[in-house]
């Protein structure tokens, strides 16, 4: 009894037995190269997703950056506005000649015609 258990059966050597072996062994090789053409498309569409992500990553802190650049920039634009405006006034003030002659009075203590400067001390 012992004898007839490992005794190994001989394998049928008939053509549709190789016809078989033959088909399983294309099917192993198709689905070899099935699992090798996944795996390909899987790093490519990985690589492709990452290179996406990353570009989006970066465009969004090149964005703010921007943006809060812009926002300084236009602020200082308004404080030029109002520069600009203030020099605009007081290049009209200039050219009038009552504008300069108080500006005379006041800095450089001139007089008009029958005018005494008097100089009064600060009530410290």
């Amino acid at each position: 009894m012992m004898n007839k258990r490992t005794r190994k059966v001989t394998p049928l050597q008939s053509q549709y037995m190789q016809q078989q072996e033959r088909q399983e062994q294309i099917l192993k090789r198709r689905k070899r190269g099935l699992i090798r053409r996944l795996s390909l498309f899987g790093i490519v569409a990985a690589i492709i997703t990452i290179s996406i992500v990353f570009t989006f990553i970066t465009q969004s802190n090149e964005l703010s950056k921007k943006a809060k650049e812009k926002d300084k920039l236009s602020g200082q634009l308004s404080e030029m506005k109002k520069e600009q405006k203030m020099l605009q006034q007081e290049i009209s003030n200039l050219n009038d000649d009552d504008y300069i002659a108080k500006i005379a009075r006041r800095d450089y203590f001139l007089s008009g015609k029958d005018e005494i400067i008097f100089n009064v001390p600060d009530k410290k």
